[in-house]
């Protein structure tokens, strides 16, 4: 049987969603930074809520701007529950966690969320879990345990901050995948603006926290908490979304794996910390195996299956980019 090959337009939004997964997991690395700097003058909770005000009002503008209406209500379930645990409790707990264990523990444990991801996606979504998929995650936690193991200092590990760093994962995980299904019938920027709303409410309890180490802060502490919001949150979770919309949660999740060799070289860049052979190592392995899951086998293609970030749309499309 004859296949055809790509129409133009299908290639273009297949290459426009690879590039907004890229900005994306860059984005999230370079968040690392931010939080190490901002994460010495704010307390997690105060450190949240800045990031999503920031990013609300960044989003609200653009929304404006765009004339975004109000999301449709069979999105608002996906959007509050993402709102709930991704914006709110994982930014919170993350933080927190990050301050109780060291770098290397938490890169550990809070990559096992893309795992988490491809399991829920598979039992609720219905997600296919190609070989391929499952192979490039495998070597992805090789990589960012590999990572994890190289940046662990003697002595920096609690019990809380890795329990705390645990729920950082699940509530990630849930927060991807309830996001999905609401990007069927909402737009990538409604779901992203709302659900960051959602997020900044859950964390209002903090904001006399906020008040008061903003009035101490170092400048420099605070920009870093306005940045996290406007580009790690506002752009990078949109970006993020309207890639979502135009593949499986599996494999957006395998995406994020790119991340911790990012990070180890914006460290080196930023930070100075100068990487070890192992660390190195483990970079390299993340990034081999986000290439394998993404690849599609030549069987699969010629069969048509759904790419990493090219799957068939409804004749009614939303939730895509207006």
């Amino acid at each position: 049987m004859m296949n055809n090959p790509p129409t133009r337009p299908a290639r273009r939004a297949e290459l426009l969603a690879a590039a907004a997964a890229t900005v994306t997991v860059v984005l999230w690395a370079s968040a690392f930074v931010s939080i190490r700097s901002a994460g010495h003058a704010y307390s997690p909770g105060a450190l949240a809520l800045g990031r999503l005000l920031a990013g609300a009002l960044t989003l609200g503008v653009i929304c404006l701007l765009r004339r975004e209406g109000w999301p449709p209500r069979s999105a608002w379930r996906g959007i509050a529950v993402s709102g709930l645990l991704w914006f709110g409790v994982y930014m919170v707990v993350l933080n927190w966690g990050e301050q109780q264990v060291d770098a290397g523990t938490a890169a550990l444990v809070v990559n096992i969320g893309p795992i988490l991801i491809a399991l829920l996606g598979a039992r609720l979504l219905g997600d296919p879990m190609p070989p391929r998929l499952l192979a490039g995650m495998a070597v992805s936690f090789a990589g960012a345990v590999t990572v994890g193991l190289s940046m662990s200092g003697e002595g920096g590990a609690s019990v809380l901050g890795v329990v705390l760093c645990l729920l950082a994962a699940v509530t990630y995980a849930g927060g991807v995948v309830a996001q999905k299904p609401a990007l069927g019938t909402a737009s990538p920027l409604q779901v992203t603006t709302f659900g960051c709303l959602v997020g900044a409410v859950v964390c209002l309890p903090f904001a006399g926290q906020l008040v008061q180490e903003a009035a101490q802060a170092p400048v420099s502490a605070t920009l870093n908490m306005v940045y996290l919001g406007v580009f790690p949150t506002a752009l990078a979770f949109t970006t993020w979304a309207y890639a979502l919309s135009r593949t499986t949660a599996s494999r957006m999740g395998a995406t994020t794996y790119a991340a911790p060799a990012l990070v180890v070289l914006m460290s080196w860049l930023f930070l100075g910390e100068v990487p070890g052979l192992l660390t190195l190592v483990g970079g390299a392995l993340c990034l081999a195996g986000v290439a394998v899951s993404r690849s599609r086998s030549r069987a699969a293609a010629r069969a048509g299956e759904p790419g990493a970030v090219a799957e068939p749309r409804p004749d009614r499309t939303p939730g895509s980019a207006r």
